[in-house]
């Protein structure tokens, strides 16, 4: 019955030349956007920080447990920074398009301290000591009119333990919901590092003839996902760079941490001896330069299957690349299939419709 009334008040505004305003539906909870953060390796924030325009586009709401911070929706750790005894501070300007008393909730362990405008709102920079649940809570409320905006200074302290800091609001009254509690960020259990080099491959699987995807550099940590031994000199893992996922060498890289939690996996190499995905009629041959070892994976310390006479035809189904250029070729050649070096090889044929593996 009112919603039909609703629409009958809507017709006769129109039918006179009014207009009918529907207020917008009161957003739920926010954490706002585009904050920045600084760490130091201290509890107090003294000297310099050891990060500095750290970004966090989707709000101050981290659950990092008990281990380091973390970079913005991402398992990779903010390099430098601590596990325990580090503080950090995070800066926003936020616009409040919509009038109204709005009240803030934040979640902390340990301690933190919020400023609004140059004006502290919110001072509990101390150790947590609760146990259940693990982080303390706090609210304050704030007036706003609508189209203004508030600078935000978030300063935050872990001693020891989990470290947790949420920070959120909505408006007190019609819209408002009940705030969203943390939620614990996956911490990997093992970092990377790379050693005596100044960049290491990242590749698609874990041997040397996989195409690169990312390089590693010194100087950060990166999250070990998984481990494969299949090329036998040294272990491979499986780490994440920025966006990148692939596989880099144990001989460069060392792990920390409890690397029997990371799990031993196959790869996309194992599931491709016989692939499915290659175009209909494709038909590219390679006729070899010399006499070619065949191996079992694009690398030279895998297992050889055999060999192809110089100057016999292959059928190439598959390749590798490096620097734009194609690195080893997946071959069939009497009745194995297998991976031979790519320079060694003359191509005829549309090689770029050949799937990258």
């Amino acid at each position: 019955m009112k919603r039909s009334l609703v629409a009958m008040l809507a017709v006769l505004l129109l039918a006179s030349g009014l207009t009918l305003f529907i207020a917008p539906e009161v957003s739920a909870q926010q954490v706002g956007t585009n904050w920045i953060g600084s760490f130091w390796n201290n509890t107090d924030q003294s000297g310099s920080p050891v990060v500095t325009n750290e970004p966090y586009p989707n709000g101050v709401y981290f659950n990092w447990a008990s281990g380091p911070p973390l970079k913005d929706r991402s398992t990779q750790p903010v390099a430098g920074v601590n596990a325990d005894n580090f503080s950090a501070r995070f800066i926003s300007n936020q616009v409040f398009a919509q009038a109204g008393t709005y009240t803030f909730t934040v979640y902390a362990n340990d301690g933190v301290r919020v400023t609004i405008n140059g004006q502290i709102v919110l001072n509990q920079f101390i150790p947590f000591t609760g146990t259940s649940p693990n982080y303390a809570t706090y609210t304050f409320t704030q007036t706003v009119s609508a189209g203004q905006s508030l600078d935000f200074v978030i300063d935050y302290v872990d001693f020891t333990g989990d470290a947790i800091l949420v920070f959120q609001w909505g408006v007190a009254g019609g819209g408002f919901t009940t705030p969203i509690g943390p939620t614990a960020t996956a911490v990997p259990p093992a970092l990377g590092s790379v050693n005596f080099v100044r960049g290491l491959a990242v590749r698609t699987g874990p041997y040397l003839g996989a195409s690169m995807v990312a390089v590693a550099r010194p100087d950060n940590s990166y999250p070990v996902l998984e481990k494969n031994f299949d090329e036998g000199l040294f272990p491979w893992y499986k780490i994440q760079v920025g966006d990148r996922i692939g596989w880099s060498s144990g001989r460069y890289l060392e792990v920390t941490g409890n690397l029997d939690a990371v799990p031993e996996t196959q790869t996309i190499f194992d599931q491709i001896d016989n692939p499915t995905d290659l175009p209909p009629r494709l038909d590219v041959i390679g006729y070899t330069r010399s006499v070619m070892n065949i191996r079992r994976r694009p690398s030279q310390r895998t297992q050889l299957l055999g060999q192809v006479p110089w100057g016999d035809p292959v059928r190439i189904i598959g390749r590798t690349v490096q620097g734009g250029m194609n690195f080893w070729l997946h071959i069939q050649y009497e009745g194995i299939t297998g991976w031979i070096y790519a320079p060694y090889v003359k191509i005829v044929g549309l090689i770029d419709a050949v799937p990258i593996r």
